[in-house]
């Protein structure tokens, strides 16, 4: 466990890293006591931070949600960040590939939330009934730590590696779509770079949303009408280079597309 001063400490490294584009040595290398409530302590530090200077939270981004990266990372369950309203980029507006360090992108299939969601005892059935839609997703991810050196505490406390997201224009209702069979295809300039199902999360990505939803709510947030949720990515993450144009296809969810310049 950290004190509130190393907190505070990491905090202002992992903000002015992001702000200049410079990444730090990994934090567990130099702080090898720091555990997961530091981790989320010291994200919810930049967090409130952007949001005293008027960023606004729109969803929230689950991520280790696939048993491999889990294992990877010796842990059981998956870790969490914000989504703010100035991440959201577009799918007709290229983005500087400039304003991130190592930036990937991911594919993932995202839930609009129609109603507010219980907290503690959220069920995968309430993150059901409270979904007014699916939409094809890609989540732009970075990280402010050197070369993508990270461990659990690494990617936390660095708003779970988050950068980014673009939603295509496709909405569908879940009832009308089987969440758990979605197959995905990620092009890079024409050439599939990545496959994968939407099983990939957890073997349903409504399980991870009622997990996000009891997580959270340990920390005093609801999941509410209109937040947007990444549930994890359904295929490996992809890098970003000036230049690429990516184009994400689900079968049966229509597709996004996200540029780089």
């Amino acid at each position: 466990m950290l004190s509130d001063a190393v907190r505070i400490e990491l905090a202002d490294e992992l903000e002015a890293a992001e702000r200049d584009r410079v990444g730090i040595d990994p934090l567990i290398a130099r702080h090898p006591d720091i555990d997961v409530v530091d981790a989320y302590e010291i994200q919810l530090i930049n967090i409130r931070r952007k949001l005293d200077n008027g960023a606004k939270v729109v969803g929230h981004k689950v991520g280790l949600s696939s048993l491999a990266m889990q294992q990877m990372m010796g842990v059981d369950e998956p870790d969490y960040g914000h989504l703010l309203a100035d991440m959201e980029v577009f799918e007709d507006v290229p983005v500087e590939t400039s304003r991130y360090l190592i930036p990937r992108v991911e594919v993932e299939v995202g839930f609009v939330l129609g109603a507010d969601l219980p907290g503690e005892e959220c069920t995968e059935a309430d993150v059901l009934a409270a979904t007014v839609a699916y939409a094809p997703s890609i989540e732009l991810i970075d990280s402010r730590i050197k070369d993508w050196q990270i461990g659990l505490a690494d990617t936390i406390s660095d708003n779970a590696s988050s950068a980014g997201f673009v939603l295509g224009a496709a909405r569908v209702a879940p009832k009308d779509l089987d969440i758990k069979a979605i197959d995905a295809v990620l092009t890079r300039n024409g050439e599939v770079v990545a496959q994968g199902r939407s099983d990939a999360v957890l073997g349903d990505p409504v399980i991870a949303v009622a997990w996000l939803a009891r997580k959270v709510a340990s920390f005093g947030v609801r999941l509410k009408a209109g937040d947007i949720v990444l549930p994890g990515s359904c295929t490996r993450a992809i890098d970003a280079r000036a230049g690429d144009s990516f184009h994400a296809e689900f079968a049966g969810l229509g597709s996004v597309r996200l540029q780089f310049k």
